[in-house]
């Protein structure tokens, strides 16, 4: 896809879109409208049939169902909308969407700062009227704009961006060093890197794809595609109240993340005074690709599976009891004097040494169908954020790779970091602090 042949075609909102990338005034010209439900499909309701014997007191006679609204209106699950502006990016600390496309993009030869403040405009433009549920500017296929199903979309910078923008020497310390190689992984370039990282979720596949679709028009001058990967959880309503997600090995995954609105989730998350001017209010993003053998594992015993988890399967709660959200007891031993958590489970190295090793976790399933051996291409985009990878992440990854007895079954096959740029007040742009 190129931008000589978008979808969009020739036009109006060809040209606002021109002017908006060439630092135009913000506001849409009057020509662009928002598309409406078509009134006509509301006709033919008809009325509330009477069906009431004689002799009944019309005390008693049952209440008129309400009229079905007409076609083509929006549920309030479809209709609902997560705030674009703000002091953070939303897709954080807002509750977790049930599915998410990730893409990373390499910058295109010869874009520098200039271009990336006309592709930073366009983007902010461009999600700001998605996430409300207003078609973009050109937009390809705007009749699916009208379900937002509380669409975000979160924006991070790979050292690849600040070098491009001459902006090498403002990049925190952990985003110039990257990730340390780990001894379990076995990292394939199709699932690794990237300038450039969109994070597109909400709770219909349907909004996720024409979001991304539209993003893509709007980079393509810019960048080109590294990656795209896609995954899901069980949407809102049908999986168990109060219990967090499970991954396709059935563990719950997250039970440790710090609770959003806190002082905790605060720290844990959002960048200090250490970090540099242009990402106060900002974070950091960990992409793993995991990779799960599904087969193997799901002919291990139940004993197996929860000794190497350190959790019951059937509520989460830790081997030593309690619910899920029991902190686990990993003094205790069993009557033969052996710890009740096994020393090699995930959970007791995954769990913080240290104070400052927390971190967000907001991963998705992936199943990518079959490969053609018959097993499974399916697993974990584990995706993680924090103040300070290095500080937070590192450790913990250290530790899992060395000794998480999880890596018989899970192989990681990507790895990619980003800085999450902080979230915008109307009028701005993202990423204009680093950029401008």
């Amino acid at each position: 896809m190129t931008s000589s042949t978008s979808p969009a075609g020739t036009g109006a909102g060809d040209a606002q879109r021109a002017a908006l990338a060439d630092d135009a005034p913000r506001a849409a010209p009057g020509g662009v409208t928002r598309r409406g439900l078509l009134g006509a499909l509301g006709l033919g309701v008809g009325g509330v049939a009477v069906g009431a014997a004689a002799g009944y007191a019309v005390a008693s006679a049952p209440e008129p169902a309400p009229p079905d609204p007409p076609p083509g209106t929006v549920p309030a699950a479809g209709s609902a909308v997560e705030p674009f502006h703000g002091a953070h990016q939303s897709g954080i600390e807002t509750a977790l969407q049930a599915f998410a496309t990730f893409v990373a993009l390499d910058l295109r030869d010869g874009v520098d700062r200039e271009a990336l403040e006309r592709l930073m405009r366009l983007l902010t433009d461009d999600i700001a009227r998605l996430s409300a549920g207003t078609p973009a500017l050109a937009d390809p296929t705007p009749e699916l704009a009208g379900v937002p199903a509380r669409l975000t979309v979160t924006v991070g910078v790979g050292m690849g961006l600040l070098e491009a923008a001459g902006r090498a020497d403002l990049a925190p310390g952990w985003l110039a060093a990257g990730l340390p190689a780990f001894e379990v992984d076995q990292l394939e370039e199709q699932w690794s890197g990237g300038d450039l990282v969109l994070q597109v979720a909400a709770e219909d596949p349907v909004t996720v794809s024409h979001a991304v679709r539209v993003l893509l028009t709007d980079a393509d001058p810019f960048a080109t595609v590294r990656w795209v990967q896609s995954g899901f959880h069980r949407p809102s309503g049908t999986a168990p109240v109060g219990m967090t997600g499970r991954n396709l090995f059935g563990q719950v995954d997250g039970t440790e993340n710090p609770q959003p609105g806190t002082d905790d989730f605060a720290q844990v998350v959002w960048t200090g005074s250490e970090a540099p001017a242009w990402l106060l209010g900002g974070t950091s993003m960990v992409v793993r690709r995991i990779a799960m053998d599904l087969q193997v594992w799901g002919g291990l015993d139940v004993m197996t599976k929860e000794a190497s988890i350190g959790r019951r399967l059937a509520d989460g709660a830790p081997l030593t009891g309690g619910t899920e959200r029991s902190a686990p007891d990993f003094a205790a031993v069993d009557a033969d004097g052996f710890p009740v958590i096994p020393e090699t489970s995930h959970i007791r190295l995954a769990h913080a040494t240290a104070p400052g090793e927390r971190i967000l976790r907001r991963p998705y399933n992936y199943d990518d169908g079959v490969r053609p051996d018959g097993s499974a291409d399916a697993g974990l985009v584990f995706v993680a954020f924090m103040a300070d990878p290095e500080r937070q992440f590192v450790p913990i990854q250290a530790r899992l790779a060395g000794a998480d007895v999880l890596n018989l079954w899970t192989t990681p096959i990507g790895s990619a970091l980003f800085a999450v740029l902080p979230g915008v007040a109307p009028g701005e742009v993202l990423g204009q602090a680093l950029l401008g």
